[in-house]
């Protein structure tokens, strides 16, 4: 395996020769200057409304089909099976209502505890519109760990939909999806996987997830702000949205109310191509997305057990959740320090953490996690120095607790 070579990847980061080690990125990832250059470069471009009677529709055309492709193959699915939206959020709330018009009540759907609220509340709302019954897939409170006991117990056979994170934006858990989905299709149900916290470590292929929609947000691997969406064409044929009555039932398109953002269409472009050359290689893009996310796992892996042997050697610190399949993401405490003022410390000290529960409001209740924690994330422009200077930090402030 090559080198991962985290410095000349360090290099394409303006915001990273500010000197700071950041470790926020489950809540959104630094930007490569090639990506912002895409985006500046579409704005100033010759587009307009699609079509195919000008250079400017032709150009806008370009751009939108462009990032389709891209997409099909960071998440190995059909182009014409990729959904642009604003934010994952606001995709799993259209495609919930959508989904749910196929549902009906009485029947059964399946929510995963440790998920973000995304990918819980609109199901929610959903059941209460339809009179469906909500079924729990517990973790374990200590590990953080979903089980296949965990999800066969919510899953029946009047289940009709399992939404499950493939990692979890808080712990990090990466449950055994595939296993999961093969429960859930043997009753009928359908698959939708929230990839948010995920993408950035693994690579997704749906098929292998066995999902029959995989959403994420290309913000968490150093894309613009937009959300992406999955699935299968002949899957999404089934499914119905509000729409303007002008507009086109071809799909995906149906799904994508108004004009989409060009520019952030070709920033999500020039993301796929970024990570796809992580590492040389000369092969389909699809490939070479697979030899650089192999290549940055062991350099994550690495780092990972170097944080988390460092935070285990501090005295007065505890690891929240200790889960055995996981993305890079640690959650800690650190006995008598407020999360919000180690967060504070920690940054006046230019080590950028997140501190709380993160928006995953039925895992803190689940696991009663109180004000949460405090949650380092590696990323691929981590470096051994980063992690070094993070547990510097930690072990001074454990060093001053009551």
């Amino acid at each position: 395996m090559p080198a991962f070579p985290v410095s000349r990847i360090r290099a394409q980061f303006p915001s990273l020769r500010e000197g700071s080690a950041f470790f926020d990125g489950p809540g959104g990832t630094q930007t490569p200057e090639c990506v912002a250059a895409a985006i500046r470069d579409a704005l100033v471009a010759a587009v307009s409304q699609r079509g195919r009677n000008s250079h400017f529709a032709r150009g806008a055309d370009r751009i939108v089909n462009a990032a389709r492709a891209a997409m099909g193959d960071f998440l190995h699915v059909s182009p014409e099976a990729v959904v642009f939206g604003r934010s994952a959020t606001q995709l799993t709330f259209d495609f919930s209502a959508a989904i749910g018009e196929l549902l009906d009540s009485g029947d059964e759907i399946a929510l995963s505890r440790l998920d973000h609220d995304a990918n819980v509340a609109p199901w929610l709302a959903v059941a209460e519109a339809k009179g469906l019954q909500v079924r729990w897939i517990d973790f374990d409170r200590t590990t953080g760990e979903i089980s296949l006991d965990d999800a066969a117990r919510a899953i029946t056979p009047r289940t009709r939909l399992v939404a499950i994170a493939a990692a979890s934006n808080l712990l990090g858990t990466t449950p055994d999806i595939a296993a999961i989905a093969g429960m859930a299709h043997e009753v009928g149900a359908l698959v939708y996987v929230d990839a948010v916290a995920y993408a950035a470590h693994e690579l997704i292929d749906l098929d292998r997830m066995g999902a029959d929609f995989v959403v994420c947000s290309s913000y968490k691997f150093c894309g613009p702000h937009l959300g992406i969406l999955g699935s299968r064409p002949e899957t999404l044929q089934r499914l119905h949205t509000r729409k303007l009555r002008p507009s086109t039932e071809q799909v995906p398109e149906r799904f994508e109310l108004g004009t989409l953002p060009y520019e952030l269409l070709a920033g999500v472009t020039a993301t796929v191509e970024f990570l796809a050359g992580l590492v040389p290689a000369d092969r389909s893009r699809r490939e070479r997305l697979e030899a650089s996310y192999r290549a940055m796992q062991h350099h994550e892996d690495a780092l990972r057990d170097r944080l988390l042997t460092g935070l285990d050697a501090i005295p007065g610190v505890t690891r929240i959740g200790v889960p055995p399949a996981a993305t890079p993401t640690v959650l800690f405490a650190i006995d008598g320090v407020p999360v919000d003022e180690a967060c504070r410390v920690l940054g006046d000290r230019e080590i950028i953490v997140g501190g709380g529960t993160f928006y995953a409001y039925e895992a803190a209740r689940w696991a009663d996690l109180g004000d949460g924690g405090i949650r380092a994330g590696i990323s691929l422009y981590t470096t051994v120095d980063d992690i070094d200077r993070l547990l510097s930090g930690v072990r001074d402030l454990a060093s001053r607790r009551p």
